[in-house]
């Protein structure tokens, strides 16, 4: 599959890096040229404007700082620009002090990313940092990584749900976009615990204990 990368930081390296190494061709587009080839020489892999990834391939994977997405997306055209009825997964978190969400009580990241763009958006990767995602294969005690999917294209999420497994993950699928909005909260709300000093895994009882 080729894949556009916007954005060249934790996040774009890891899951970008992953997925070459799985066989997949990747672009990386960023703000910095310099840093976007950078990037490509460490991954075996190219790099080009921001225009160039979002226009690249079967997917594009929007890996940029929440509080700098709304600048890149203007500058690439809006919802007349190359992202328009593609594949994007987003991997933003929009979290600011206090662990809280800047989103405040308008539409999550992603509805606001697919508005802004007419993408086919799907929420994928937020919920773990870049760490995780550089392991060969991310695995539990309990067996593989989970990961939550969260769109309204089918099509999208088969694409997504793909590029998953190539990680060794599992899909998660986990409803609508307009579900996307509780997976952005439920993740602000472990990155408090993480930071905190808390393991969110203490608030959860094991699945026979809720289901018997």
């Amino acid at each position: 599959m080729r894949i556009g990368i916007i954005g060249t930081g934790n996040m774009a390296e890891a899951l970008g890096g992953r997925w070459a190494a799985a066989g997949h061709r990747v672009l990386f587009g960023g703000r910095s040229t310099a840093r976007a080839e950078a990037l490509a020489d460490r991954t075996g892999q190219s790099a080009g404007t921001l225009g160039e990834a979002a226009a690249f391939g079967e997917a594009v994977l929007l890996a940029l700082p929440y509080d700098a997405v709304a600048g890149v997306l203007a500058a690439l055209g809006g919802a007349d620009g190359p992202l328009r009825g593609r594949v994007v997964v987003d991997c933003t978190n929009a979290v600011g002090a206090g662990f809280r969400l800047t989103t405040g009580t308008g539409p999550g990241a992603a509805r606001t990313i697919a508005d802004a763009t007419g993408a086919r958006v799907v929420k994928a990767f937020n919920h773990l940092p870049d760490s995780v995602w550089r392991l060969p294969p991310p695995a539990l005690a309990e067996g593989r990584l989970a990961v939550p999917l969260c769109g309204d294209d089918a099509a999208a999420l088969e694409t997504v749900g793909t590029l998953v497994r190539d990680l060794g993950c599992v899909p998660l699928p986990a409803g609508g976009l307009d579900r996307a909005a509780y997976l952005e909260a439920t993740t602000a709300f472990l990155i408090g615990l993480w930071h905190t000093g808390h393991d969110p895994r203490t608030l959860l009882p094991p699945f026979e204990a809720v289901t018997a």
